[in-house]
């Protein structure tokens, strides 16, 4: 068992977010040349590599890990999040980082609204109006009473909503089987869906680009061992609250290298996204 040690674990946080902006704004760039199904294959075999190798080096091996209590739920998560990432990567194509990653935000809300129907926790109003409030902050950044509102925002809103379910069926296959066990069928599930998916779309890539999907593939993998050791060294509580810094390392990638703007009313929103977010995060951690 590793020692906690919340500051190192806050840090590994910080740095998994900044590694998973960078590997948004490597799938923004190579999905403007290519095609989305294509790049998410590509990048889905690395990741189910990366898992089959961690996978085996567990003690009993790939024949403990697979062992699983919910085979259904199992396979519907790493379907559904193959799926949302399809979603979302299309969206930074449509809209950018910034205000894709702006209207993502409200994915703890989601959780949040659906954790009581779906999970059978209890949802007091504190978090009710939360959840309202951080819809509020969602409707300022799509602002659909714009005349140049454009129904491509709504895809980032989607994105959100399935991401959202994904971490409920999570939670509730966590009641039986371990994070080892969801881990590996989270990448595997995923490429066995996208290789049916993507292997239709395969289109011939220049070698430069090759170099970009190179370094798609080691930030994702990068990302998700940060990931796993961050939660060896603190708490999720402690530092799922660093989890939204994901936004401003995004927003910074797509201004730099995509030209992006940010927008006062995206920048407003997603500011009240957040707080109802850390909000809700509170909530959960004193009522536990």
């Amino acid at each position: 068992m590793t020692q906690a040690n919340n500051r190192l674990g806050i840090g590994l946080m910080i740095l998994t977010t900044f590694v998973f902006a960078a590997q948004d704004g490597f799938s923004r760039h190579l999905a403007d040349t290519y095609n989305v199904y294509l790049v998410v294959m590509i990048r889905y075999w690395f990741f189910a590599a990366f898992v089959i190798a961690l996978s085996a080096r567990r003690s009993g091996g790939l024949r403990q890990v697979i062992k699983t209590r919910f085979p259904l739920l199992q396979w519907v998560r790493g379907a559904l999040l193959a799926v949302e990432i399809i979603v979302t990567v299309l969206a930074f194509t449509l809209l950018g980082l910034t205000e894709t990653h702006a209207v993502f935000v409200c994915y703890p809300l989601i959780v949040a609204a659906l954790s009581g129907p779906v999970l059978g926790e209890s949802v007091g109003w504190r978090r009710w109006s939360a959840i309202g409030v951080g819809l509020l902050g969602v409707l300022i950044i799509l602002n659909p009473g714009a005349a140049v509102f454009s129904p491509a925002a709504i895809v980032p809103l989607v994105g959100a909503l399935m991401f959202a379910v994904y971490g409920l069926l999570t939670r509730y296959v966590a009641r039986g089987d371990s994070s080892a066990t969801s881990f590996f069928y989270t990448g595997t599930v995923g490429a066995l869906v996208m290789t049916a998916i993507g292997i239709w779309f395969w289109e011939p890539m220049t070698g430069e680009d090759w170099v970009w999907m190179g370094m798609l593939c080691v930030s994702g993998v990068f990302g998700h061992w940060l990931l796993i050791k961050t939660y060896e060294f603190a708490e999720a509580s402690i530092v799922q609250p660093f989890a939204y810094l994901q936004l401003p390392f995004a927003a910074m990638f797509g201004m730099i290298f995509f030209a992006e703007t940010l927008r006062s009313n995206v920048a407003i929103g997603a500011a009240i996204v957040i707080l109802a977010g850390l909000f809700t995060l509170w909530r959960e951690r004193v009522s536990t």
